[in-house]
């Protein structure tokens, strides 16, 4: 079966089947000028797209695919060591970009990247022209896209996605989410990672659903979109719900999706009391793409991800490798096993063996609690979001949690900086909504959950760092907390 199935008929089309930053698009449009794109990349290693909110990126990504190379998405706002390493290791010998884009000149003045000694050549997208080219489906075991993880520990890291895991991956969430052909998917995401990319373009492109992509995520957009699937991060969703005219406007909408972050809890009640929407919450990571998520028809528990999708498996281990109770309070890391898993790490045998098991697992690197009904909590990652302090074991996420129930705080990150006495200590970096010491916010903890989960310092911030996904750098603030 074509990966894209919405491209080959059955679907029926529209003008407006896809409509981007402002600029709409029917199918056959997106076909022939995708085709277009494919019989000048036939034959390349890869190719690099310079992935900006448009319909030139969404036409080279799918002219990549229909012509079975495997696609680089390219951050736009990449800096010049990144964006040099990704070049470099995928081996891309074009990068795709608009006519006109101003950034393009600069990277590919750098000979030094890409493939072969004359490095990488640019390759102007033209939206208008078409092609009538025909290409044979790839084998779905070939490489659909090679996905830079956000190298926080180190230089990026290439994850191989098949396409057949891309297939797999969407099957699983047009089911969970009960997505088909008569909705309308409306996201402003960027478009060089799992949620922007692979979920909110190619799943419109594989379930024939209608595409609304805002262009930015802003709450204006989004009420304005008329969708009945949204897509959105948790910056998105706090943003939508401090608007509640815009909020409103999506009372008519039948999902609202948030993942690559947790959901403050607050931000989801808030959610739900503007639109009539409790969110969907999904767990997923670009070596694995989603994996984990609350159902159309199920329960949506604010904090919780949910359960696995069709077909992959979990389990939590400790850290002396012994299995951890599925009893909704052991923490442990999370391990995967199923169709969506990626093939391994692009030049890096090193990182493949440190990321499965002998047994054939995928090691997340995430640290979560299973219920004994099988929902899943995340508490965060193993390197920043366990905490271990004074012998005991801490999720980061659960204070988080706390201190955000709190009227006066809107947000908050913690940390376990290293600590003579107790190994680390717990360090709540907090966004203040009112006025609030750290004193009253550690008491407020320390009523809530185990006194020795209380906050030993909380540093009183004006924003939190973080990444385009709205994650909060932590090693960015552990850096900080070793300096006060």
């Amino acid at each position: 079966m074509a990966l894209l199935t919405a491209l080959q008929g059955g679907f029926g089309d529209s003008a407006d089947a896809l409509r981007i930053d402002g600029r709409a698009f029917s199918r056959e449009d997106l076909l022939g000028a995708a085709t277009a794109v494919a019989d000048r990349v036939a034959g390349a290693p890869a190719l690099a797209v310079l992935a900006r909110p448009s319909v030139e990126t969404v036409t080279a990504v799918v002219g990549g695919l229909l012509a079975g190379v495997p696609v680089v998405p390219l951050p736009p706002d990449s800096g010049p060591k990144e964006r040099e390493h990704i070049l470099r290791d995928s081996g891309a010998a074009l990068l795709a970009h608009a006519i006109g884009d101003s950034a393009v000149g600069d990277i590919t003045a750098d000979t030094t990247v890409g493939a072969g000694a004359g490095g990488v050549e640019a390759l102007p997208v033209d939206p208008a022209v078409r092609s009538a080219t025909t290409y044979a489906e790839p084998a779905g075991d070939a490489t659909g896209f090679v996905l830079y993880t956000s190298g926080t520990t180190g230089a990026p890291k290439g994850a191989v996605i098949r396409r057949e895991a891309v297939a797999a991956d969407l099957d699983a969430l047009a089911a969970a989410w009960q997505w088909t052909a008569g909705d309308t998917l409306v996201h402003g995401l960027p478009l060089f990672h799992v949620h922007g990319l692979l979920l909110g373009v190619l799943g419109a492109l594989r379930t024939g659903s209608r595409l609304v992509h805002t262009g930015r995520p802003t709450p204006a957009g989004y009420a304005a979109a008329g969708g009945s699937l949204y897509f959105g991060v948790p910056t998105v969703w706090s943003r939508l719900a401090a608007e509640p005219e815009a909020a409103s406007a999506l009372a008519g909408a039948r999902l609202l999706v948030s993942g690559s972050a947790p959901l403050p809890v607050p931000v989801f009640e808030r959610l739900a009391e503007l639109t009539g929407h409790a969110p969907i919450e999904r767990y997923g990571m670009t070596e694995s793409l989603i994996t984990v998520s609350t159902r159309a028809d199920g329960e949506r528990r604010p904090g919780s991800v949910g359960l696995p999708l069709d077909g992959v498996r979990t389990r939590l281990v400790g850290e002396d490798g012994a299995p951890v109770p599925c009893d909704g309070e052991s923490v442990g890391e999370l391990q995967l096993a199923g169709p969506t898993l990626f093939s391994g790490y692009l030049n890096r045998p090193d990182a493949d063996a440190e990321a499965w098991t002998a047994d054939g697992w995928f090691r997340t690197g995430d640290v979560a609690v299973i219920g004994p009904d099988g929902f899943h909590r995340i508490v965060g990652r193993a390197s920043v979001d366990l905490i271990k302090s004074g012998g005991y074991r801490i999720g980061a996420g659960e204070v988080e949690a706390a201190l955000r129930d709190h009227p006066a705080v809107a947000d908050a990150a913690v940390v376990g900086a290293p600590d003579e006495d107790l190994g680390q200590a717990v360090v709540a970096y907090v966004i203040a909504d009112g006025p609030v010491t750290g004193d009253q916010l550690t008491a407020f903890v320390a009523e809530r959950l185990s006194v020795h989960k209380r906050p030993r310092r909380v540093v009183l911030v004006p924003e939190l760092p973080r990444n385009a996904m709205g994650k909060v750098l932590k090693k960015q603030l552990l850096a900080e907390s070793g300096e006060r």
